[in-house]
């Protein structure tokens, strides 16, 4: 599924938040969105899956507006993975991943045969499966987000959305699920605080700032010394390790 949003703008009050911003996710592409705090990265994904309304602009998924969609026929096709919380919901991990089928039922429908298969892959798919008699809120965090993650793919999905859901992982947590996400090959758009997870993930990156695209490209093409001090305000050095992955190393003067 392509994803297209053209020249969103967003305010809070008098303050514009994204300005006139545009890009596009190719259909099974994985695309990262960088920037540093405040830049508007979370703002713009949010106006993706309608946490919030953009003031001006346009979304589509594969041509079609966003804006013509209920909320139910855009969660067929787009899944969200947010920052990851301290959650304290008290219901099973099965219940938790069975909530994805949502948009596929209609009011008072239960689940059938088929919702607890597609929930039990997506268990098996994040590596949860001996965990569906759990309390979700007896996991630990990365245990949490990837249960999370698995109903997220239980939507049955085209695309997904990753607003930072890495942020307050630990290094291994954080590499797992990004395994699996691209492991599905679908359509993705993530924000990233890690350069170097971006580096490593992304087929296409945007940097954002001050709610504008500043420049856009391959992880190669984007991630550069003057890119890193210019948006970030930060010295860095760039190598490339002995498997050509892009290493950004940062200089603390």
């Amino acid at each position: 599924m392509r994803i297209d949003a053209e020249g969103l703008s967003f305010s809070w009050g008098s303050t514009r938040i994204l300005k006139d911003i545009s890009l596009r996710a190719e259909d099974g592409c994985f695309v990262g969105l960088i920037g540093p705090n405040g830049s508007g990265k979370s703002t713009f994904l949010k106006c993706i899956y309608r946490v919030l309304q953009p003031k001006m602009g346009c979304i589509r998924l594969d041509g079609e507006p966003l804006s013509h969609m209920s909320h139910k026929e855009a969660a067929k096709r787009l899944g969200v993975v947010a920052q990851h919380n301290a959650y304290d919901f008290d219901f099973l991990v099965k219940d938790m991943v069975l909530m994805g089928r949502a948009p596929h039922k209609r009011a008072m429908d239960r689940d059938t045969a088929e919702d607890y298969a597609i929930m039990r892959e997506a268990l098996r798919q994040v590596g949860m499966e001996a965990l569906e008699n759990r309390p979700f809120s007896s996991l630990s965090g990365g245990e949490q987000q990837r249960v999370i993650l698995a109903r997220a793919l239980a939507q049955r999905t085209e695309a997904l959305i990753l607003d930072e859901p890495t942020n307050h992982l630990d290094i291994k947590y954080q590499l797992q699920l990004l395994n699996i996400v691209k492991s599905m090959h679908k359509t993705v758009l993530s924000a990233f605080h890690d350069l170097n997870l971006a580096a490593m993930y992304s087929d296409v990156i945007y940097v954002v700032k001050d709610g504008q695209i500043y420049s856009r490209g391959t992880p190669r093409e984007v991630l550069t010394e003057r890119m890193i001090e210019e948006v970030y305000g930060v010295r860095a050095k760039i190598r490339t390790d002995e498997d050509g992955q892009l290493l950004i190393i940062y200089q603390a003067k």
